[in-house]
């Protein structure tokens, strides 16, 4: 029996964002993500192995909602996120150069 541990997390996008390998297209909001590791054994240390990140999505506002679970590389999550930040600066810097002008 391997030991493991999950650390949650929020990660909020200002603009619709799409994961790849999904159809879904998600709204702007915050988004709860976990992440599970499992103790790698036989080491004179303790390290962990991260075995699955989930992205967490209500798809109703309200109570009763649904949530769903996206299963995600966190290299493909890393990635949206940093579009997703792109996107805000390009948006800042042309509402600036508008307001130059």
């Amino acid at each position: 029996m391997s030991i493991s541990r999950t650390t949650h997390t929020t990660v909020t996008f200002a603009h619709p964002f799409r994961l790849p390998g999904y159809e879904t297209d998600f709204p702007a909001g915050t988004y709860g993500i976990d992440t599970t590791e499992d103790l790698i054994e036989g080491l004179s240390f303790m390290a962990y192995q991260r075995v699955s990140t989930e992205l967490h999505y209500r798809t109703e506002k309200g109570v009763p909602f649904v949530e769903k679970i996206f299963s995600i590389a966190p290299s493909a999550l890393d990635a949206v996120l940093a579009k997703d930040k792109d996107k805000d600066a390009k948006q800042k810097s042309a509402a600036q150069k508008s307001d130059g002008a």
